[in-house]
């Protein structure tokens, strides 16, 4: 091996090496780093609402009222016991399940390209030892990202799937618990948007701006093709890309994992995804096979806080 390669060898090894602070875990200010590029890309996690668990199992509380709680008041008279209003206290659970991922990076490749860095006796990587560790958190963390979006959205603990069946994911739970629109294999239309907005039950409904039709990305573009039929700016304007596409006061948006046969409507912070913090990041060497191994592994759980404010389409043609 020459001396240039053996100096960037021993520069991975000491980028490598990095990873292994505190035992293997990411540190806080790590851990909090990759969960931000975790949620960053994809379209349901990046809007839902993510929750840090510093154990495997958290309960969320609730509180309401779900019936009315003013009465008539007469002049120097207490309410009556059966007039009394007292709020609606429910649980809900988190329950983590372990995911892993392992990547395997050949000594050859390190030696090419570590960070870009010259190769030479004396001088160290261009973005410094930690530049190779941060490289491979972003890297990880935007392919992560989109299988956990898979389970958010398609996790089934009846799947045959054995990734899928770690949860069950915002579908399973909102069309089990929730409201169902089936479509009955029409193609997406407004008529459809409407039946979901009607079957919202209407408490849901004083917040429509910052709830959304989530569909998949070419359900997204089918209905943007029947608004652009229009002779009008606003056809004009979607045929360019450069409008939202809205329906009946709330946006439709595309989700690139999202079925085309399916779709969700909902406040997006009703969804929660819990990872719990303790992300481990370890890495190991075969030098046999001439690479490094780097193992990730992370906690992560799913539900919607309010079954009953979902709405899930069926059989979208």
């Amino acid at each position: 091996m020459t001396t240039s390669n053996k100096s960037l060898l021993a520069k991975a090894d000491l980028a490598m090496s990095d990873l292994t602070a505190n035992g293997g875990l990411l540190q806080a200010e790590q851990a909090n780093t990759f969960i931000r590029k975790l949620i960053k890309t994809p379209t349901i996690i990046r809007e839902a609402r993510v929750v840090t668990m510093t154990a495997p199992q958290r309960k969320i509380n609730k509180i309401g009222f779900g019936a009315r709680i003013l009465r008539p008041a007469v002049s120097g008279t207490a309410l009556s016991q059966a007039d009394r209003s007292a709020p609606t206290t429910q649980q809900i659970q988190l329950n983590t399940s372990e995911v892993i991922a392992e990547v395997r990076l050949p000594y050859d490749v390190l030696e090419d390209n570590i960070e870009s860095a010259a190769a030479a006796n004396n001088e160290s990587p261009n973005a410094g030892p930690g530049g190779l560790r941060d490289t491979l958190i972003q890297l990880i963390a935007e392919r992560a990202a989109l299988d956990l979006e898979e389970l958010a959205l398609l996790g089934d603990k009846a799947s045959g799937d054995a990734y899928l069946a770690l949860q069950d994911g915002y579908l399973k739970l909102a069309s089990t618990f929730g409201n169902v629109v089936d479509n009955g294999g029409a193609t997406v239309t407004k008529s459809m948007f409407k039946n979901g907005k009607k079957a919202m039950p209407d408490q849901y409904l004083r917040d429509v701006a910052n709830m959304k039709h989530y569909v998949s990305v070419d359900q997204e573009t089918e209905y943007r093709d029947t608004l652009a039929d229009r002779a009008t700016a606003l056809g004009d304007a979607i045929i360019d890309g450069t409008r939202a596409v809205n329906a009946f006061g709330s946006p439709v948006a595309p989700v690139p994992m999202m079925p085309d046969a399916r779709g969700l409507f909902c406040n997006s912070k009703n969804l929660i995804m819990g990872i719990q913090r303790q992300v481990s990041m370890e890495y190991d060497k075969d030098i046999t096979a001439r690479v490094y191994i780097i193992v990730l592994t992370a906690r992560v759980a799913l539900q919607i806080e309010e079954t009953e404010a979902t709405v899930t389409y069926t059989n979208i043609g």
